[in-house]
C-alpha cells in the first residue's frame, strides 16, 4: 500500500490532492484488468446479484377453504351489525373484504387466481350478511328462530332485500369485493 506524502509546512494534516477522493490509486493485481466484472455463477444475474425471487408460494386449496370459512362468519357478523344498527355499514362491508383476502392471500401466497376467487367470495359474503341481517329481524319480529326464518321465508327476505336495495346498496357490494381483491394480492406478496 502506498504511504501519503509527506506533510507540508510542518502540518500534519495537509496532504497533496491526488485522483481518487483523498485517496491514493492503487494499481489491481498482476494479471488482472482494473474494474473487471465480478465472476458470474451459473443461475446469477450480472455484476453478481442472484435472481429475484419468484414470489411465495403457498397452498391455494387450503387457502380457498380459508376464504370460505372467513365469508361464512363474517357474513354472520355483517347481519348482525347491520340487525343491530338497522343500517347498512359501508366499513363493514370493507372489513369483510380485507379479511377474506388477507386470510386467503396469506396462505395462498402469489396465485393469479386467489384475488379474483376473494372479490367473488367477498361479494357474496357481503350479500349473504345483508339477508342474514334481514332474517335476524324477520326472526326477531315473527318471534321465530333465525334458522326457520332464513330457511322457510327465504323468498320474502330476499324480496325485501330488493325492495329496500338502492344505490348504495350495491355500491357496499362493489367495495367489499374490491378490498378483497386488493389485500388478497397484497398478503400474497
Amino acid at each position: 500500500m502506498a504511504q501519503p506524502p509527506p506533510p507540508q509546512d510542518n502540518n500534519p494534516y495537509a496532504q497533496q490532492q491526488q485522483p481518487g477522493y483523498g485517496y491514493p490509486q492503487q494499481q489491481p493485481p498482476q494479471g488482472q484488468q482494473p474494474y473487471a466484472p465480478f465472476p458470474q455463477q451459473q443461475g446469477q444475474q450480472p455484476m453478481g446479484f442472484p435472481p429475484a425471487p419468484a414470489g411465495r408460494s403457498g397452498n391455494v386449496a387450503l387457502a380457498a377453504v380459508a376464504a370460505v370459512v372467513a365469508a361464512l362468519v363474517l357474513a354472520w357478523a355483517y347481519g348482525a351489525i347491520m340487525k343491530a344498527t338497522e343500517h347498512e355499514i359501508g366499513y363493514a362491508a370493507v372489513a369483510v373484504g380485507l379479511v377474506i383476502g388477507f386470510a386467503a392471500g396469506k396462505i395462498g401466497g402469489r396465485n393469479q387466481a386467489l384475488p379474483i376467487v376473494c372479490a367473488v367470495l367477498a361479494v357474496g359474503a357481503v350479500y349473504l350478511g345483508q339477508l342474514t341481517g334481514y332474517a335476524m329481524a324477520l326472526s326477531e319480529y315473527t318471534n321465530t328462530s333465525f334458522v326457520e326464518a332464513f330457511s322457510d321465508h327465504f323468498e320474502i327476505i330476499t324480496k325485501a332485500w330488493k325492495e329496500e336495495s338502492d344505490p348504495l346498496t350495491y355500491i357496499f357490494l362493489l367495495v367489499g369485493g374490491f378490498a378483497a381483491f386488493g389485500s388478497a394480492k397484497r398478503a400474497g406478496q
